[in-house]
């Protein structure tokens, strides 16, 4: 048991909300995760010390998804901490999580606010994970995360559901041109979560939070590890022969 290498997972915006309860439910399967943050240092090396307590190991890096000009000298950073930290050279899964949000009518949304979005969350992810395909063994998996706003709307937020719906296209085309490395490609698109996301609106407009449980089939808003909990499962085996999905993971809402 000791030869054997445990499977590496890479998870973007890991060190809070989301991104942390999908790099701790990963550790839980088994797998060892690198993490990136934005600005956060000391957050990120808190997810990093609860994740060794798992018995897995951990490493955060700094990245700033909306540049990616960047992208070169991060996955130099990448190949080092493979070696150093994790003794090998490539990672397995690819979790493209980080991101922020915009809220604003259609009417009034600026150029400069789309030009964010864009970078963030369909640039960052394209270049990033090509990119990192360099890095990646073959028979892993990409975990592109979406939205419930692809496929039902709330006013106030056209820029960034349209750039998730942008990725969700583009997973298919992933899942379609990597197959022959025998790597899948999936989206989980989450619902209305309580974290800090937005300025945490669901989590602290408690009007907000109810309007949205009652549009809900199973009655309450989500939790971060109502999400992290799928995704480590679609980096696992047991998903092995799930590819080019788009998983819901909202309780049911607006059914």
């Amino acid at each position: 048991m000791e030869n054997k290498k445990n499977k590496i997972a890479l998870v973007t915006g890991g060190s809070r909300g989301l991104g942390k309860e999908m790099a701790l439910s990963l550790a839980k399967k088994g797998l060892d995760v690198v993490l990136t943050y934005h600005s956060k240092k000391e957050e990120a090396e808190v997810v990093v010390g609860e994740i060794e307590k798992l018995g897995q190991k951990a490493v955060a890096i700094q990245l700033n998804v909306a540049e990616s000009s960047s992208f070169d000298s991060f996955f130099q950073n990448v190949t080092t901490v493979l070696k150093s930290t994790f003794n090998t050279d490539k990672f397995d899964f690819l979790v493209n999580n980080a991101g922020v949000g915009v809220h604003e009518g259609f009417l009034t949304t600026t150029e400069a606010q789309v030009d964010n979005m864009v970078n963030i969350h369909f640039k960052g992810a394209f270049f990033l994970t090509q990119k990192a395909l360099a890095v990646m063994n073959d028979g892993g998996g990409i975990v592109n995360i979406s939205s419930g706003l692809t496929r039902f709307s709330f006013p106030g937020y056209a820029a960034y559901a349209s750039m998730k719906g942008a990725i969700e296209t583009l997973s298919k085309y992933q899942a379609k041109e990597l197959g022959e490395r025998k790597i899948r490609v999936n989206i989980v698109a989450p619902g209305a979560i309580e974290t800090d996301f937005g300025g945490g609106a669901v989590r602290d407009n408690e009007q907000l939070n109810q309007m949205i449980a009652a549009m809900t089939a199973l009655g309450r808003v989500g939790l971060p590890d109502d999400i992290g909990s799928v995704v480590a499962f679609l980096c696992t085996d047991d998903a092995k022969w799930v590819n080019a999905q788009r998983i819901e993971v909202s309780g049911g809402m607006n059914l």
